[in-house]
């Protein structure tokens, strides 16, 4: 999967009336070639769902303005809360995949991923879910590394530990009993998903 640098979106962005199609125009990839426009889309709705941005306006004059948080504790509050719904819907999408052994099935059959249409609506919950907690590290981290103040970063540590401890316990739970092909299997599926810190997987 290809990604897309933090920075880059948020570097070409004004503090207000930032439109898609502008931004399609300056965000180049290291090859100075255009991302596709969708992919600069489903970005700027990670953006604001990591709470840089916030999408305003209607119809064709939708436009996205930068964030600031006057208050750091506002910006703790707000990770706080997303690590809360995912680390929720990681333990709900757990508990059920773990009793009907999906991932023993999952890595056997790879090819034809035949699953029930509830088991496989609670591994994509699970897969989501990951796939966020990684690309929220990535924004604390981004977060971290532009503010000047120390009490933030510090918070913000604290939140990124629990994120990595919440991560190591899920993929612990994965493999755990696993045969050694079907961790390789797994391991390699979830870390397909696992942005480079400061990007967003597209």
């Amino acid at each position: 999967m290809k990604e897309i640098s933090m920075s880059l979106l948020l570097k070409n962005m004004n503090q207000e009336n930032n439109y898609e199609d502008d931004l399609w125009k300056k965000c180049l990839d290291k090859k100075g070639k255009r991302y596709r426009r969708k992919d600069i889309s489903k970005s700027l709705k990670k953006l604001e769902a990591l709470g840089f941005v916030k999408i305003k306006g209607s119809g064709t004059d939708i436009h996205y303005n930068k964030l600031s948080y006057p208050n750091p504790d506002d910006y703790v509050g707000f990770v706080n809360n997303n690590m809360f719904a995912n680390e929720s819907r990681i333990r709900e999408s757990l508990k059920k995949l773990e009793n009907r052994k999906i991932f023993v099935d999952i890595s056997k059959d790879l090819s034809s991923y035949k699953l029930s249409k509830q088991s496989k609506e609670n591994y994509e919950k699970l897969s989501e879910s990951f796939l966020n907690l990684t690309e929220l590290a990535s924004a604390i981290q981004l977060a971290s590394e532009i503010s000047k103040d120390e009490m933030l970063r510090k918070k913000l540590e604290i939140c990124n530990s629990e994120i990595k401890e919440t991560l190591d316990q899920t993929n612990e739970k994965i493999i755990r009993d696993r045969k050694t092909n079907e961790i390789i299997i797994l391991q390699r599926r979830f870390a397909g998903r696992i942005p480079s810190p400061g990007f967003l997987k597209l």
